[in-house]
């Protein structure tokens, strides 16, 4: 038994003295430090062998373990576990060996500042991912922190705003919040000039433009917003392939002929953490879904030029598979196979042949088969008409 050898320690600005005793005895009896610089340089009188943070930066468990028994620190700024390191090292080292010491994080800090309540805000990152993440969550009225990567991350932003429809929105940087070079610096998305230090938090305050943009998280963004060549899920039938699909945090999707991507960016918008794996062999689609997923906002969508089911064998175990292109039984199969219990398989159909062999797989596996018909109002002359959409067919499944 190893017991708890390592100590993740959250930190404030003000270094050594936003430390609890217990905390601040730990750190100054351990005998290896892992920090950034600027963490290191809040803490200078320490004994310990210092260590930066490696390169790559999936070396520091490997570095990690190689000390393991001996009395190893780890530094992070405010609290470990939220958007920080604390969170990343416990996937891959026991948290039984793990002490954690939480420090007051940036955003409970900014809220205090702003007289904002933390659980009325949506706390987001940009350090280390693209700012683009947070534009599902930019809406009238909505209230957001974002942790930043460095003094560049505002303007980005404001551009991402102001491109929107947000230009009006308050951007106010929190740098440095408790230490001695804490400054407020606070300013309107459009014609954002300022120049800001690196270390910061920037809180945002979502104020719309007469014709900003507006999506919603839930299924059903309208047609016109994804580039397509045509061939893509309609906003209507693409809001009920959600609800059977049903997305959660940190869940994977299957999107197997992804298309555009709709399917899967609706996915991902949906729910926090939610990934997905779109598969579709045409260039042309994969860079379509690769442009829309970053214009909304979800630009970790995986895409991979390959067919199913062969291109389905080395892929992780899904939470849900949307067979949107390529349909085949042995896909379905393989799918089933592969889905987690309780995953949720739907599959569309437009032509009779798929249908056909929807109603198969219904036969064989269960399940529901729903046929849907959509029509949108459309001039005709100078009245108005129904203009009506292949009906779709539509096989889902829960598996237990």
């Amino acid at each position: 038994m190893v017991g708890k050898w390592l100590d993740i320690i959250g930190i404030g600005d003000d270094g050594m003295a936003s430390l609890l005793p217990a905390a601040r005895d730990r750190l100054q009896s351990a005998e290896h430090v892992f920090a950034s610089d600027r963490l290191h340089g809040l803490t200078p009188d320490l004994s310990a062998e210092r260590h930066s943070w490696p390169s790559p930066f999936s070396a520091l468990i490997g570095d990690l373990t190689a000390l393991r028994g001996k009395k190893v620190a780890v530094l992070a700024t405010g609290d470990p576990l939220w958007f920080s390191v604390g969170a990343r090292i416990g996937r891959d080292i026991d948290p039984a060996e793990i002490r954690y010491h939480p420090q007051l994080s940036a955003f409970q800090l900014a809220c205090a500042r702003l007289g904002w309540s933390l659980a009325d805000v949506e706390t987001l990152t940009a350090h280390g991912r693209p700012t683009e993440q947070i534009l599902p969550f930019v809406g009238p009225d909505q209230r957001l922190l974002v942790l930043t990567a460095d003094g560049e991350t505002p303007a980005r932003i404001a551009g991402l705003l102001s491109e929107r429809g947000y230009g009006g929105s308050v951007l106010t940087v929190l740098a440095h919040m408790g230490g001695d070079a804490e400054q407020r610096i606070t300013g309107l998305a459009s014609g954002w000039t300022q120049r800001v230090p690196d270390f910061h938090t920037l809180a945002i305050e979502c104020i719309a433009d007469e014709n900003a943009q507006m999506l919603a998280r839930t299924p059903g963004l309208p047609d016109d917003v994804f580039e397509h060549d045509g061939k893509m899920t309609k906003r209507e039938v693409r809001a009920l392939t959600l609800a059977k699909l049903m997305p959660k945090r940190g869940a994977l999707l299957w999107d197997i002929g992804c298309g555009c991507g709709s399917v899967a960016i609706e996915w991902m918008r949906a729910a926090r953490d939610a990934r997905a794996i779109g598969l579709d062999p045409n260039p042309d689609r994969r860079a379509m879904a690769a442009a829309n997923a970053l214009a909304l906002g979800v630009p970790k969508l995986d895409l991979i030029d390959a067919t199913a089911p062969e291109g389905l064998a080395d892929l992780p175990d899904p939470d849900a598979v949307f067979i949107g292109g390529g349909l085949s039984e042995d896909t379905a199969e393989v799918a089933l196979m592969a889905l987690k219990p309780l995953g949720r398989l739907v599959a569309n159909a437009v032509t009779l042949e798929s249908e056909a062999q929807l109603i198969r797989l219904h036969a064989r596996f269960g399940g529901e088969l729903t046929r849907l018909s959509v029509a949108r109002a459309r001039p005709v002359g100078r009245l108005t008409g129904w203009d009506s959409f292949m009906p779709v067919t539509q096989w889902s499944l829960l598996k237990r």
